[in-house]
């Protein structure tokens, strides 16, 4: 019974794993990416921290009586670590850290009375800080839960003005009350930056939004990002679709892509499927057909003599006053595109049909000819492959910038708003494409974090699928 339990788990498991939807986008950050965000990361949690407000405090020991207020914190100083948690997210740690404070006091001990600012440390300061990232229910990558613990070890103050070393013995009575306050308010401090702040940066990275006004495309995650020790690996739909019917969408049977590479800051894997399903949408949305008006007839013309053959060949028949009128060419791609990528590149086949026309002064369009082009290949940068002979300039004039002005036009990648690729490597395998990169950003993350929430908040309303910022990168 126990051998029947095992095998049926194991079976359903299997039938699991081979319905689930492979990716047509992936993601992988390594841990030098993450050696990158450090030191922005820390510049984002020193920030946060000093906007730290405390309350007025009053108090009274014995014949004191004391009010601490105006609070603020004057510099940090902390040795921090940001790496990866598996199985779980991001580990943010702060280690034997000191933050200085100033605060202004009053004391009344019987009739004297005194004022001034007390400057005070608190020392061994330590924050240990869990993020837990998931998917969220509209497919985008976010920060659900945190975990904080913060411990000050212990906390010195110096007095100042004309009673300074007369209650330098009260400072362990001030210093301990205000240790239990700041103690209560990192992490609070912390909460917030990461549950509202970053995860409002978070909601700037493309998940389904347009392309143009004929495409979109889908970046949702389809599942829980894959967190290591080394890496954070994260499966995009990776999916464009026609605007006008968005739930006509291409069937994804390609290769899921396979990651191995550590060596870089980030590595993106784009399937045959994600050129697919942008040549399908495009091809659905009546985007691939096209007319060379006589001026670039006569240019295709003289630009090859075996195409200046074909087209001899198809006025041979006809009256010889059509010769005098002008031609045109009608080029419409039949079937939709598709992408075959393999370790030599990435190529388009296209089925296209041209239709050689003859334009008389006042008369309808005479049809001479119509050549059907059954497979063509080309590369995606584009690099044509030997092509029968006469119909190779024709298609180089005609299908191959139809193509291309679509393709060229870049490729949106999932990245949150203010962060680049730099320094890009491609790598072809059989059935997707491996872009290595190293990652940049235009300004500080403090600085993104700062301006996008300062936009929400002047937006007054919550952030959701808003208009974000295109990252391109360009095959």
């Amino acid at each position: 019974m126990g051998l029947l339990k095992v095998s049926v788990i194991f079976l359903l498991s299997l039938i699991t794993m081979t319905l689930a939807e492979p990716p047509g986008c992936k993601i992988r950050i390594t841990d030098r990416g993450l050696e990158m965000l450090k030191a922005e990361t820390k510049r984002f949690v020193e920030g946060e921290l000093s906007n730290i407000t405390m309350p007025e405090m009053r108090g009274k020991e014995g014949r004191f009586q004391y009010t601490i207020k105006d609070v603020k914190i004057t510099e940090l100083n902390l040795t921090s670590d940001l790496r990866f948690q598996p199985d779980v997210g991001l580990l943010f740690e702060v280690q034997n850290s000191s933050i200085t404070l100033n605060f202004q006091r009053r004391i009344l001990y019987w009739l004297f009375y005194d004022e001034g600012a007390i400057n005070a440390s608190a020392e061994g300061v330590n924050i240990f800080t869990v993020l837990h990232l998931i998917k969220d229910q509209d497919g985008r990558l976010k920060i659900s839960n945190i975990t904080c613990n913060a411990f000050i070890t212990k906390m010195r103050a110096k007095f100042s003005g004309t009673l300074g070393r007369v209650y330098d013995f009260i400072g362990t009575l001030l210093t301990t009350g205000m240790r239990f306050v700041l103690n209560k308010q990192i992490c609070p401090a912390l909460n917030h930056a990461a549950l509202v702040l970053v995860n409002q940066l978070l909601e700037t990275v493309p998940v389904r939004t347009e392309v143009n006004s004929y495409v979109g495309i889908d970046y949702s995650l389809l599942n829980d990002p894959v967190v290591t020790e080394t890496s954070l690996d994260m499966d995009f739909r990776g999916m464009f679709y026609d605007l006008k019917n968005e739930n006509e969408t291409l069937v994804n049977n390609a290769v899921n892509p396979v990651l191995r590479e550590y060596d870089r800051m980030v590595y993106l894997a784009l399937s045959e499927y994600f050129f697919d399903s942008g040549l399908y949408s495009y091809f659905k949305g009546g985007l691939f057909q096209t007319q060379i008006a006589n001026e670039r007839v006569r240019h295709l013309y003289m630009y090859s003599n075996c195409t200046a053959t074909i087209l001899c060949v198809c006025l041979s028949n006809q009256d010889p006053a059509f010769m005098e009128h002008p031609l045109s060419l009608e080029l419409e791609v039949t079937s939709p595109p598709r992408s075959t990528i393999k370790t030599s590149g990435a190529m388009v086949a296209v089925n296209c049909n041209v239709k050689v026309l003859v334009l008389p002064p006042g008369k309808p369009a005479v049809q001479l000819s119509s050549l059907t082009m059954v497979r063509i290949i080309q590369y995606i940068q584009p690099i044509l492959i030997p092509l029968q002979g006469p119909l190779k300039t024709m298609l180089q004039i005609s299908a191959v910038p139809l193509i291309n002005n679509y393709i060229k036009r870049g490729v949106q990648i999932p990245l949150p708003d203010g962060m680049d690729f730099i320094e890009e490597v491609v790598e072809y395998h059989n059935g997707y494409i491996i872009v290595g990169a190293n990652l940049h950003f235009r300004t500080g993350l403090r600085e993104i974090i700062e301006r996008n929430h300062a936009n929400i908040t002047a937006r007054a309303k919550p952030c959701t699928d808003a208009k974000i910022r295109s990252n391109k990168w360009r095959f």
